[in-house]
């Protein structure tokens, strides 16, 4: 008798018995049509990921952090994630964390048994020293990895808000946090494999959060990276474009800029549009809580006034 209890992102469908007889073109169309059923089901939850991105957006602008938690697949996408707010939005390293169940070491290698485990969930948490302002996430395709859901209800008993992102629905996952996503993607061509179908959910969730999050606090202008971290030659050009972009500068004058600011890019449009020198540029940046936009129009204020 078939185990009616199993999460859906467990089942084996009947219909895909086959898949080791199809010829490699038919595998990868069967494949590819699953995948493409993901965007829909994030979509479906989508009211529920924007009221995480809020909340969690309100707790940052107070100085909280994002803490992603996990084991296997999903603790390795929200380390990856975590790892790339950095360079794309000029964070803090410390403002958004991704836990894996086993350490580092689970990132290369798996460390059987450790997503079993819900003590190693608040040993890490313990390590945070979590306060009211900031987020746990959770992330598991069953809901029920015992390491992610005691991270969720560690964090709620510390005064974190906790949130859980699930691929099955009535999860204890979800159950455990304050808010709940659930993304149903169902069972995967390879039977139990989630790092396909629930694993492209969770990064596409993961993405959503996190960039949402950032362009809420000002992390962005319009859609452009301003406070992107340049620290190699394509992120040096890239900043560049992004200041001749925004002034309609020349080439020279923007590389001017940015070498005046160190190559903060906010700060060299500052230089720019309101021909401020770069301490004057990062003192309008501290004044607005680095809100490049909000700080324009700080700067122009003076000659407001003077017109008036």
């Amino acid at each position: 008798m078939e185990n009616t209890d199993r999460p859906t992102t467990e089942a084996a469908r009947p219909e895909w018995a086959g898949i080791d007889r199809l010829g490699t073109a038919e595998l990868l169309r069967l494949l590819n049509a699953e995948d493409g059923t993901v965007a829909g089901a994030v979509a479906r939850e989508l009211p529920r990921i924007a009221v995480v991105v809020d909340a969690v957006a309100a707790r940052m602008a107070r100085g909280g952090r994002l803490v992603y938690a996990g084991a296997g697949t999903a603790g390795r996408l929200g380390v990856l994630d975590a790892s790339e707010c950095p360079p794309t939005f000029g964070t803090d390293p410390g403002r958004v964390v991704g836990l894996i169940a086993g350490g580092p070491a689970a990132l290369v290698r798996a460390v059987e048994g450790a997503e079993d485990r819900p003590e190693l969930a608040a040993a890490d948490l313990a390590a945070l020293a979590l306060t009211p302002e900031d987020t746990v996430v959770g992330v598991s395709a069953s809901g029920r990895t015992p390491y992610t859901v005691a991270a969720v209800g560690d964090a709620r008993r510390a005064g974190a808000l906790g949130v859980g992102l699930a691929g099955a629905a009535g999860s204890p996952l979800v159950a455990a946090a304050e808010l709940g996503i659930e993304v149903e993607t169902g069972p995967e061509v390879l039977a139990g494999s989630t790092r396909l179908k629930a694993g492209t959910a969770q990064k596409l969730v993961l993405n959503l959060i996190s960039t949402a999050v950032m362009v809420r606090l000002g992390r962005t202008y319009g859609n452009l990276m301003v406070d992107v971290r340049a620290g190699n030659a394509k992120l040096r050009e890239r900043a560049r474009r992004i200041v001749v972009d925004i002034t309609g500068a020349d080439e020279e004058t923007a590389r001017r800029a940015l070498a005046a600011t160190g190559g903060e890019a906010k700060a060299a449009v500052l230089v720019v549009l309101a021909g401020v020198d770069a301490p004057a540029a990062a003192r309008l940046l501290a004044a607005t809580d680095g809100r490049l936009r909000e700080a324009l129009e700080l700067a122009r204020e003076p000659a407001r006034e003077a017109d008036d």
